[in-house]
């Protein structure tokens, strides 16, 4: 198969994760005998620095004629620690999501056998724990109106969703869920938000196109109650924009390092991978970031194009690397602390 796939490194650790990524998605492609085009492009900070702004036409191009989107991650303290920055990197980031239509966040949350014991939960909390978020994109706070009044002492952002947003959200939720456990929860705040109660009103005139999912209904305040508590009893989650930021990333610490957690964000035409992590800008340059989310997320993208058995082999190769102790500084727990390359060559090497 030849792919063409766009190649957006990003800001702070961003291009060293990418870098292994690709070092071990050449690999798959050499062993199941594929070809890779790799597109690179700029966004975030350093598209900011260089054009002045965070996601370009240029990028954009590059994208929306790519097979699929490999993305590290965008951020720079120069802009988080200045709020009045009239142009930021994180608007690149949802202007990209706008413009490829990727209303879909899919965040798995699994455990590794040889890490039950580094997460901050214990083990039998953990142990068996294979969810699956999928998390609204597009709508909701962080694309509504917002602003300042009253000579700014009062500010407010807009919360608005269509019953349409939740549909499509909702048939990918009930469809994946058709291919796990056939068990899904729609998480809300219906007591208190009406948009809430449009997903949930949306939802359950959906259960009869699924007879065979079993639909519940959770307030996210009890799902982030729970989520710490018995997460192995979740198994396909769906939320909207603002609920699912907060929640997947408390689950990704489940796994115990969230440099271990993939992630895609899917859409009409193409989709998206990247790690969940952030552009952890205290490690750039330091060749101590883990990639394994950012190769794991390149699994998804292969498994994406029905590419099952390399997606299998990039996982394997992750899990033998955690096994013999082949990690980043995160994960050493004071053994042997291997770099970001030498942990990308010895997943590359292995595969």
């Amino acid at each position: 198969m030849k792919l063409n796939i766009a190649l957006l490194a990003g800001d702070g650790i961003g291009p060293e994760v990418i870098d292994q990524a690709v070092k071990v998605s050449d690999a798959i492609a050499q062993k199941f005998g594929h070809e890779i085009t790799w597109k690179p492009a700029l966004t975030g900070a350093a598209a900011i620095d260089a054009v002045g702004e965070p996601y370009p036409d240029s990028t954009h191009e590059v994208c929306k004629n790519a097979d699929a989107v490999l993305f590290g991650a965008i951020g720079h303290p120069k802009y988080d620690n200045d709020p009045s920055a009239p142009v930021r990197p994180e608007q690149g980031l949802l202007k990209m999501r706008k413009a490829l239509g990727l209303f879909a966040n899919v965040r798995p949350t699994f455990t590794f056998p040889s890490l039950l014991d580094k997460s901050p939960l214990k083990r039998e909390r953990i142990e068996g724990t294979d969810l699956v978020f999928l998390r609204e994109l597009t709508g909701g706070i962080y694309f509504g109106e917002k602003g300042r009044k009253d000579n700014g002492d009062t500010a407010y952002d807009n919360c608005v969703y269509t019953r349409a947003e939740v549909q499509r959200l909702a048939k990918k939720g009930f469809e994946l869920a058709m291919t796990r456990s056939k068990k899904l929860c729609c998480v809300d705040k219906a007591n208190v938000l009406e948009t809430s109660r449009l997903w949930r009103e949306t939802v359950q005139a959906m259960e009869k196109d699924y007879p065979e999912v079993e639909v519940s209904y959770e307030f996210v305040d009890a799902v982030a109650m729970r989520l710490v508590q018995w997460p192995n009893s979740y198994d396909v989650l769906i939320t909207e924009n603002l609920f699912g930021d907060i929640l997947t990333d408390e689950a990704s610490v489940i796994s115990g390092s969230m440099g271990l957690m993939p992630s895609a964000s899917m859409g009409a035409e193409v989709s998206l991978f990247e790690p969940i992590h952030g552009s952890y800008p205290q490690a750039t340059g330091l060749n101590i970031a883990n990639p394994m989310a950012t190769v794991l997320s390149a699994a998804m993208m292969f498994e994406n194009f029905g590419l099952m058995e390399e997606g299998k082999a990039m996982r394997d190769a992750v899990n033998k690397a955690l096994e013999a102790g082949v990690v980043t500084e995160d994960l050493a727990n004071g053994g042997k602390a291997y770099g970001t390359k030498e942990v990308g060559d010895w997943l590359a090497a292995n595969i």
